[in-house]
């Protein structure tokens, strides 16, 4: 009786997700975003001093509303304890670190299911510029997929947040690169929407009109336009820092990178 009710159990729970799967793809064809973003059995919360870091420190936690912000407490309690933080050449790893750097994953991912990003394991924080055996060059920040790595000058990552409209974050622009690979690796329904939206948006760059406007602008830096993964890295800087501007010189643009991140909160 006991085996026959579990495997009723067992039964069960499979139709119930395949059912899920259904509804979930179905309403992204239909609506291009996920039935839900927020479910969670227990809601972690962080320490006092860690949330004390959050709202001196990190201006987007505190255009959400509480009931966001409870979610991203939870987030980012669980990303800390996700990956492995490493210093390098004298740098400590303290709390400061973890929840900034953290904070940031979690603001880029904050629209979308599934936040740990699977294809980061490593967080390694040098004091200032470092040097990068990938390109045998000093670098500020670099996302090293081989060893599931992000890689960041402390410096250069504070300097980011330092001025919050100048559209230079070295942290979301690396966790970009992390997002948009891990995209191309999941079947997930944030993946599919991110994967599509930045095909549709490379479909707009190849219209000449286009490009040569966001050239001329002198609203992205020439970074931009090295290739078109430093280009999203780069737009979506702009996306966070300065969305009013964003939408007002671009607006197909940011709203196809609203749609992709899935940003409907903290007035985006």
């Amino acid at each position: 009786m006991i085996i026959a009710a579990l495997i009723v159990i067992v039964v069960l729970a499979m139709v119930l997700f395949l059912f899920f799967k259904i509804i979930d793809v179905l309403y992204l064809n239909t609506f291009k975003r996920p039935l839900f973003v927020h479910f969670y059995l227990k809601k972690r919360t962080l320490k006092p001093n860690r949330k004390l870091i959050l709202v001196q420190q990190f201006s987007f936690y505190k255009k959400l509303s509480r009931k966001h912000r409870s979610y991203f407490e939870h987030r980012v309690a669980c990303f800390i304890d996700d990956k492995e933080f490493i210093g390098r050449d004298g740098s400590f790893v303290d709390d400061e670190k973890k929840v900034l750097i953290a904070a940031t994953a979690v603001m880029l991912t904050f629209g979308m299911r599934n936040y740990l990003l699977d294809v980061v394991e490593k967080i390694i924080i040098y004091p200032d510029v470092f040097y990068s055996t990938i390109n045998k060059a000093n670098h500020k920040g670099e996302f090293n997929p081989m060893v599931k790595a992000l890689v960041f000058s402390w410096k250069d990552f504070k300097e980011g947040y330092a001025i919050e409209d100048d559209n230079l974050n070295l942290g979301i622009h690396e966790f970009t690169h992390a997002i948009h690979l891990n995209s191309l690796k999941s079947g997930d329904t944030a993946s599919i929407i991110f994967s599509d939206g930045f095909k549709e948006l490379q479909e707009i760059l190849k219209l000449r009109n286009v490009r040569d406007k966001m050239i001329e602008s002198d609203y992205f830096r020439d970074y931009a336009f090295t290739n078109q993964f430093e280009f999203l890295a780069v737009v979506v800087e702009n996306f966070i820092e300065s969305p009013k501007d964003f939408k007002v010189y671009f607006p197909e643009i940011y709203y196809k990178l609203r749609q992709m991140f899935n940003f409907r909160f903290a007035g985006y």
